[in-house]
Parts: structure tokens; C-alpha cells; sequence
């Protein structure tokens, strides 16, 4: 689920939607799902937005949603 929902807000800001790639990683120690974002590199600026308003906003929407589906999370754009 919350997979999907970074490749939605994702392919919403760029380009390049074909470039959209997320990955998870397994649950480490804490329990804690990280997630990988792969834009295409003309894509980065849109996603990251200045001074990474942007990127914190996307990771403020993830945090929530995953409070709903009480999982913990983290957002890394590569």
C-alpha cells in the first residue's frame, strides 16, 4: 500500500513517468521499511523542490499514512 501511494505522488511531479521506480528494503531491528525513490536525474529538482520543501512534504504524507496502517517508515530519494 504504501508503496503505491510514493509511486502516485511521485509520478504526479515529474516528467518521466516511467523512470518512477520504488523499492522497499526489509523491516531492520526497529521495524523500521525503507524506502528507495528512483527518478529519472532531470526529474530530481521537481521532486526535491527548493530547499527540499518538496521532498519533506512527500515524506510528512508517507509518515501519515503509514500511522494509519501502523507501520513505521522512512523515505530516501536516490
Amino acid at each position: 500500500m504504501m508503496k503505491e501511494l510514493l509511486t502516485t505522488i511521485a509520478s504526479a511531479l515529474v516528467e518521466d513517468k516511467n523512470a518512477v521506480q520504488v523499492t522497499a528494503d526489509e523491516p531492520d531491528a526497529e521495524g523500521v521499511v525503507v524506502y528507495h525513490l528512483h527518478v529519472a536525474p532531470d526529474d530530481m529538482g521537481r521532486v526535491i523542490g527548493k530547499q527540499g520543501r518538496i521532498a519533506k512534504a512527500i515524506r510528512t504524507v508517507m509518515r501519515a499514512g503509514a500511522v494509519r496502517a501502523d507501520e513505521k517508515i522512512s523515505v530516501e530519494i536516490d
